[in-house]
């Protein structure tokens, strides 16, 4: 298959579906996490998107890697932090937006842009695993539900429970007490998603911005 001379980025998160690599339009998503070897994960994913895409590695023009493993990325050509690609990624999707959200694996941040798809300022939640995708990994152990079923059950709630704390440990008692006390799953999963919600939109309560968007991470 011919294609013009093309860029590859490519995504190395922390945890499970956090790793992206495209080129040519072609996608490669990993669904395991990425764990101590970063290069070898790297090095696989190179070679699933270029097999997908039908190129070479002498077809592309660049690699550009991101994520928590990208100084690891060896044949990368730049690396960029999350924070600059959410917010260049974003303008170009939707111009108007002046505030991006990610909820990612270990971290939450938020961004304020401007219309050039320039970070103006950015807050990053990086001390806890407080409402990120460990969090609601932690919380589905709890309700044992696949982390795939929260939303779907979230969104099933007649009556979403009151979750206190953010905290991963209290709230993962909260869950259990919630379990015990004959809550449904539905009700306390979309009491999770609640407080989530409730501590992003703290978060950016000092940004008056009409449009926003989340980038894609486990705000799903």
């Amino acid at each position: 298959m011919a294609y013009d001379k093309s860029f590859l980025g490519i995504d190395i998160g922390p945890r499970p579906q956090r790793r992206l690599s495209f080129a040519g339009g072609i996608r490669c998503t990993g669904g395991d996490g990425t764990g101590p070897s970063v290069e070898r994960v790297a090095d696989i994913l190179l070679k699933q998107v270029l097999a997908a895409s039908g190129m070479s590695s002498a077809d592309l023009n660049g690699v550009v890697a991101t994520g928590y493993g990208r100084t690891a990325v060896r044949f990368a050509d730049k690396k960029v932090t999350e924070i600059t690609c959410h917010a260049r990624g974003v303008n170009h999707l939707m111009p108007e937006a002046r505030t991006v959200i990610d909820i990612g694996g270990q971290d939450s941040k938020a961004m304020r842009i401007d219309g050039q798809g320039r970070v103006i300022d950015f807050i990053m939640n990086d001390k806890c695993a407080a409402g990120t995708g460990r969090f609601l990994e932690v919380m589905a152990r709890a309700l044992e539900l696949p982390i795939d079923d929260l939303g779907s059950r979230s969104i099933a709630s007649l009556n979403p429970c009151l979750i206190s704390s953010l905290c991963t440990v209290f709230a993962e008692s909260e869950v259990v007490f919630l379990r015990g006390e004959g809550r449904s799953p539905e009700d306390i999963a979309a009491g999770i998603h609640v407080a989530i919600a409730g501590r992003v939109a703290t978060m950016i309560s000092r940004w008056a911005s009409r449009r926003w968007r989340c980038s894609p991470g486990e705000w799903r």
